[in-house]
């Protein structure tokens, strides 16, 4: 059974950084992207970040690009996304997913395999 742990969430300052890790399990974790997702209070669950399978190919919504870093360990098992400059609208719960295939696109359209349970994150003004 594929299983997606999310940790890393928790209060800080706008301005300020977080890193979210995703430990996975239950499939060979270097065969398929990974992504992150995120919802905010009231909104849809949205694409945030994504990786391909060997960490090559990176992908990021317009919103967070050059101030997060999605990265991933293929020995460990973990994908991670660093959060730097962090603002208050990017206050959520935030959601590993993981990929139906090595390439990005399942990550991205949201139509991946499995998710974690979400993490928090609040950002403060």
């Amino acid at each position: 059974q594929v299983q997606l742990v999310e940790s890393g969430g928790g209060l800080v300052q706008a301005g300020g950084s977080l890193r979210l890790s995703c430990a996975a399990s239950g499939r060979t974790f270097s065969n398929y992207a990974m992504g992150w997702f995120r919802q905010a209070p009231g909104k849809e669950r949205r694409f945030v970040a994504a990786i391909n399978w060997n960490g090559g190919v990176t992908d990021y919504v317009d919103s967070v690009q050059g101030r997060f870093i999605i990265s991933r360990d293929n020995a460990k098992n973990v994908v991670y996304l660093q959060m730097n400059r962090l603002k208050t609208e990017d206050t959520a719960v935030y959601y590993c997913a993981g990929g139906s295939g090595r390439g990005t696109t399942t990550v991205i359209a949201g139509t991946g395999d499995y998710w974690g349970q979400g993490t928090q994150v609040t950002v403060s003004s």
